[in-house]
C-alpha cells in the first residue's frame, strides 16, 4: 500500500500551492471582515482548471477522481477556507450539470461555469427540511414542455451572487422517489432572494434564502430522469463530505503551522514556550489528529473513487472525524497564541469561526453518527468497514 503522491499530484498541489499562497492568503482576512465575495478570484481559480475539478471531461471539465481533487482543496483551504469551501460547492453543483444533464444544456451552461465566468449554488435545504433532506416541499408541477416551480431554500451558499442554481424539488410521491433535480437560471422571474445572514463565519461568501413562485423553467433542464434527484443528492453529499472534511484539516493544517512557529518565537519567563512540555504535547497531539483525520479523508475519497458498497458510511466517518478535528485544532491553536489569537490583526480567531460550521452543514456531525451506527449494526458490517 503506497501513500506518496505521484508526481501528477505532487504538480495539482504544487499548482493549488501556489494560487492559495499568492492570491487567495494576502486577502482573506480582508475579505472576512468586508464580507467580499470574490468573484474576480475564482475566475483566476477557473483558469487553473479548479472550478471543474471532477465535472466529466466531455462536459469541459478535468473530471479528477475525489482523491486528487482532495489534494488541491486542503491547499486551497489553507489559504481561505471560505472561499475553498465555496468552489467546492460550485465544483459540487457544476458536475451534476455536466454528468446528468443533456448534451443541449451543457453546451450552453458548463463552458462559464468551468471557467469561473458564471457561478453555480446549490439548493437542497429548506426551512421544514434540513438533516431530513427527503422531506423537501418545493414543488415543481408540469405545465407542458416546463416545470412551475414553488416553495423556498434556506442557507443556500452564493444565493444572490449566482447564476445557476441545481434545485431539488419534488416533482412526485412523498419521500426520496418523488425528487427531482432542475436547473434554474438565477436571473429567472420568479425568483426573489432573501436578505444576506450576518454569519459568525464564512463571511466571504454570502447566505441567502431563495423563494420559488411560479418560476417557470423548461423541463430539459432536469437533471437525469423525474425522480433520480434524490439519489442525485446523496451522491453530492458523498462527495460534499469529503470536501467539507478536507477543508476543516487545510484550515487546521495551516494554524497548526502558524501556532508552531509563534511558539519558537514567543518567549515567556525568559523561555521559548515551544520549551515547555504541556506545549510540545499539546502540538503533538494537534498533529497527530491532523494526520489521522488526512488519511480518513483520503481513505473515503478512494472508496468513494473505487465505487465500495461501503463508500457512504467512510465519507460520513471522514467527515465527522474532520471536522471535528479541525475546528480542535483551531481552537487550541488559538489557545497557543493566548490574547493575540483573539484579536483580528492575528488570523486564529477568524479559522475558529469558519471551521465551527463545517460540523453543522453537510450533514451534521449528530447524523453523520447515525448513518455510521446503522450501518455497523447490520449483520457482519464490522468485517467489511475497518
Amino acid at each position: 500500500m503506497d501513500f506518496s503522491l505521484t508526481e501528477d499530484q505532487q504538480a495539482f498541489v504544487e499548482s493549488a500551492r501556489a494560487f492559495s499562497n499568492g492570491v487567495l492568503a494576502p486577502k482573506a482576512a480582508e475579505w472576512d471582515e468586508k464580507s467580499h465575495f470574490p468573484k474576480d478570484e475564482l475566475m483566476q481559480a477557473g483558469e487553473l482548471g479548479f472550478m471543474g475539478m471532477y465535472t466529466p471531461e466531455s462536459a469541459g471539465g478535468l473530471e479528477l477522481n475525489r482523491l486528487d481533487a482532495s489534494l488541491i482543496v486542503e491547499e486551497l483551504a489553507k489559504g481561505c477556507t471560505t472561499t475553498a469551501a465555496f468552489l467546492t460547492i460550485h465544483n459540487m453543483a457544476t458536475s451534476m450539470i455536466g454528468k446528468y444533464c443533456n448534451n443541449e444544456v451543457i453546451e450552453k451552461w458548463c463552458p462559464d461555469l468551468i471557467s469561473g465566468q458564471k457561478l453555480s449554488s446549490y439548493c437542497l435545504t429548506e426551512p421544514g427540511a434540513g438533516s431530513d433532506a427527503a422531506s423537501l416541499s418545493t414543488r415543481a408541477i408540469r405545465d407542458g414542455d416546463d416545470y412551475i416551480i414553488n416553495g423556498s431554500k434556506v442557507f443556500i451558499s452564493g444565493a444572490g451572487e449566482t447564476d445557476v442554481l441545481v434545485v431539488m424539488v419534488r416533482t412526485g410521491e412523498d419521500g426520496p422517489k418523488g425528487v427531482t433535480a432542475i436547473l434554474v437560471p438565477a436571473d429567472s422571474d420568479g425568483i426573489t432572494f432573501g436578505k444576506k445572514e450576518p454569519k459568525m463565519g464564512w463571511n466571504a461568501q454570502p447566505t441567502r434564502m431563495i423563494t420559488f413562485q411560479d418560476v417557470r423553467v423548461p423541463t430539459s433542464y432536469r437533471l437525469g430522469h423525474e425522480g433520480q434527484g434524490f439519489s442525485i443528492a446523496m451522491e453530492g453529499l458523498d462527495g460534499g463530505r469529503i470536501n467539507i472534511a478536507t477543508c476543516s484539516i487545510g484550515c487546521a493544517q495551516q494554524s497548526l503551522e502558524d501556532a508552531v512557529h509563534y511558539v519558537q518565537d514567543r518567549k515567556q519567563f525568559g523561555t521559548p514556550i515551544s520549551e515547555f512540555q504541556i506545549t510540545q504535547f499539546k502540538l503533538a497531539d494537534m498533529l497527530t489528529n491532523v494526520v489521522a483525520a488526512r488519511q480518513m479523508i483520503r481513505l473515503a475519497a478512494n472508496k468513494l473513487d473505487l465505487k465500495d458498497s461501503q463508500a457512504t458510511v467512510y465519507c460520513a466517518m471522514a467527515k465527522r472525524f474532520a471536522t471535528d478535528v479541525g475546528f480542535d485544532v483551531c481552537n487550541e491553536a488559538l489557545q497557543l497564541f493566548g490574547g493575540y489569537g483573539y484579536i483580528k490583526e492575528y488570523p486564529m480567531e477568524r479559522r475558529v469561526r469558519d471551521s465551527r460550521v463545517h460540523q453543522i452543514l453537510e450533514g451534521t456531525n449528530e447524523i453523520m453518527r447515525v448513518i455510521i451506527s446503522r450501518k455497523m449494526m447490520i449483520d457482519e458490517a464490522l468485517e467489511v468497514i475497518k
